[in-house]
């Protein structure tokens, strides 16, 4: 199968540094949120291990914000091709064997992440009708939602990208 990425064209290789831009961001902007979570435990820890005062809510915000950080950087994570591959099976398989699995799994990833994408679309509607919120604080569940949309999206895209290059690398980071 012909490869469709073209590393000699210079809008494909544009189109490529604007995902990879893209995903590093997204890894940033989840290491900020991990960020404020350490900062945010540990206040509320020394705060209850000495004073008694505690940060309301600490435990659904923390859970919030990893929530986001996992969705976050899942796109950086795919530009590397980094996630569990299991080639047990076809370790004795030839490299031409290997591509093919490793775009047929690609797609998947693309299929997949396109599909949790929708649902999540359609989840953060439906929290945001029905005015659902986290019991202690009330924090709004639908902004959630919505800042897990456009990773899920954007890694969509890179698998999808993946998956029609047929290169092992991709994209590259």
């Amino acid at each position: 199968m012909a490869s469709c990425f073209n590393h000699d064209n210079p809008v494909d290789v544009t189109f490529m540094k604007i995902f990879t831009t893209l995903a590093n961001l997204c890894a940033i902007l989840a290491g900020l949120l991990m960020t404020v979570i350490t900062l945010l435990t540990c206040v509320s820890l020394i705060g209850r291990n000495t004073t008694g005062w505690t940060i309301v809510g600490d435990f659904e915000l923390t859970g919030i914000a990893a929530g986001a950080a996992i969705a976050l950087f899942m796109p950086l994570c795919q530009l590397k091709r980094g996630h569990i591959i299991v080639d047990f099976f076809t370790a004795k398989a030839s490299d031409s064997t290997n591509a093919t699995f490793d775009r047929m799994g690609a797609f998947a990833v693309s299929a997949t992440f396109a599909l949790m994408a929708w649902r999540t679309v359609l989840g953060g509607l439906n929290a945001y009708t029905s005015f659902s919120g986290t019991m202690m604080i009330g924090f709004p569940e639908w902004i959630v939602y919505t800042v897990m949309v456009p990773p899920f999206v954007l890694c969509s895209l890179i698998a999808l990208v993946q998956a029609l290059s047929g290169t092992q690398e991709g994209v590259a980071a």
